[in-house]
Parts: C-alpha cells; structure tokens; sequence
C-alpha cells in the first residue's frame, strides 16, 4: 500500500456530535450520496431544502474557510485522488493492514461459536493479563459487563495467584499472552484447570506439547517486534479478537443483549459516565 485516498467522509463522521439538526441533514447528504452532481451552492441548498449560509456554517464546522473549499476537497473522493505519506505513516498504516488481513486467516468461525456456547453456560469470567495485554483484558471486561456479564479483569500477578480460591467449574479463565512469554499469566492458567475452570489462551503461538491442556486456544495475529509495541500497540489483534467475540455473542444472544446494552447506556448517560 503505496498511497492512501484523500477523503472528508471521515471528518464529518468525526464532527457529528456537534451538528444542528439542519447540519446533521447535510452530512447525511454527503456520506451517503453515491453520485457526482452540480455540487455548487446553490443547486446543493435547493436539492437539501436548507440555505446556501447554512452550508457555509457547515463547512467551517469542520474546520474548513467555507463551503468552497469544502467541496473542493469533496471532490476527490469522486477523482479517486491519492496522497502520498510520510515513511513512518505508511508503515504503521500498513502494519495495520497486514494485521487486518492475518487475523481475518486465522479466525475459526466454529470455534468462536464454541467459545460463545460457553460464555452462555457458565456463571462467571475472569480475565488474565499483564502489561499491555493487561489493558485488551480490562477492555474486554468492559465490553462484556455491558452486556450484563459477570467478567472481571485480573492484571495484578499477586491477584493471579489469589484469585486461585474463587475458581471452580462454573467459571471461565481467559488467559492473554500473545508471546507465550508472561509466566505469571501461564501459572494462573495452569491453576485454574486445577480447580476444574475452563482454560481459554489467546495468543500468537501454539503451545507446545506440555501445554496442550486448555480447552481453547485462540490464535492472534502477530508481526515482528509486535511485542514490544514497536510500531503498533500490542493490544491491537487481541482487541480484533475481542471485537468478533463481542459481535458473536450479541449474535446468539441478540434481544437479551440490546435490552440489557440499551438500559446500561441509558445509565451511563443519566450518571454522565
């Protein structure tokens, strides 16, 4: 990936929030149409009912000198214009999009259904992970709770080994090292089948033979030097897996999911959270 189109659709999504109603008509307008019209003033006011000023307010919402210039950027993404980046950029860009592609090869759509099945049968989540692996754990637990899952993040090596006591066959561990490198992480799993938990890895390598005793495995993409947060942070395939997860779940579970989602946001927004 040499060069990158040049769009404004994403500064429009970006400025949403801050839209007037007869605004929020006008982005519409642009992020959805599909052909390439008279886009002057005056043809664009008469098509969306709404005033040649209102479309220069518009356009310096988001952060343009006015309409003109707004549309002349606009036009590009008709012209299919590219622009060409810094080195740093494209590689991080394109680091990016290898990553896309990788875990899009090693996603195994039987087993998500199967992890799934288990989310649905027993009681309680706990997920482990240290590090930056540590932060894709608290992001999952927020994901999750949402959804009025009892999921909680251990990223604390202490707590790894106490929370040993808690565990039981009703209960799920989701154990994150995406180097097989993190030993505190490895014995808490090993721990936690002892109690009779179902084991859960997600990481970049397959265990060897010693440890082939989880009940799951889930393979993350991974790139050079990824693990040191090189480039890109290291979090990033862990939450493509999170993300698939999330989505298959509120799946299999959909009107439980929305219902308990929708009641969680309308708290959140009441608290200001």
């Amino acid at each position: 990936m040499e060069k990158y189109e040049t769009s404004v659709i994403p500064i429009i999504e970006a400025n949403s929030d801050n839209f007037t109603n007869v605004e929020k008509r006008i982005a519409s307008f642009f992020i959805s149409n599909k052909e390439e019209l008279d886009f002057s003033a005056q043809n664009i006011s008469l098509k969306l009912y709404v005033s040649e000023a209102a479309l220069s307010r518009f356009s310096q919402k988001l952060g343009f000198l006015g309409y003109r210039e707004f549309i002349f950027q606009y036009k590009k993404t008709w012209n299919k214009e590219t622009k060409v980046v810094e080195s740093y950029i494209k590689e991080a860009l394109n680091t990016y999009e290898e990553l896309l592609n990788k875990s899009y090869s090693l996603i195994d759509g039987r087993q998500i259904k199967r992890i799934v099945h288990l989310f649905n049968q027993k009681k309680r989540i706990f997920v482990y992970g240290m590090g930056s692996s540590g932060l894709a754990a608290n992001e999952m637990q927020m994901r999750f709770i949402r959804l009025g899952m009892d999921v909680e993040a251990i990223t604390d090596s202490h707590m790894l080994a106490f929370n040993f006591a808690r565990l039981n066959e009703n209960c799920i561990v989701i154990g994150i090292s995406v180097s097989m490198a993190t030993k505190d992480v490895l014995a808490a799993m090993d721990m936690a089948r002892e109690r009779g938990a179902t084991t859960i890895l997600v990481t970049s390598k397959k265990p060897d033979a010693e440890r082939t005793f989880y009940d799951e495995v889930v393979l993350v993409a991974v790139k050079k030097n990824l693990y040191y947060g090189n480039i890109i942070s290291p979090q990033f395939p862990v939450l493509i897996m999170t993300d698939i997860l999330y989505a298959s779940y509120i799946r299999e579970n959909k009107k439980q999911s929305e219902e308990t989602y929708d009641s969680t946001l309308h708290v959140i927004l009441d608290k200001n959270l």
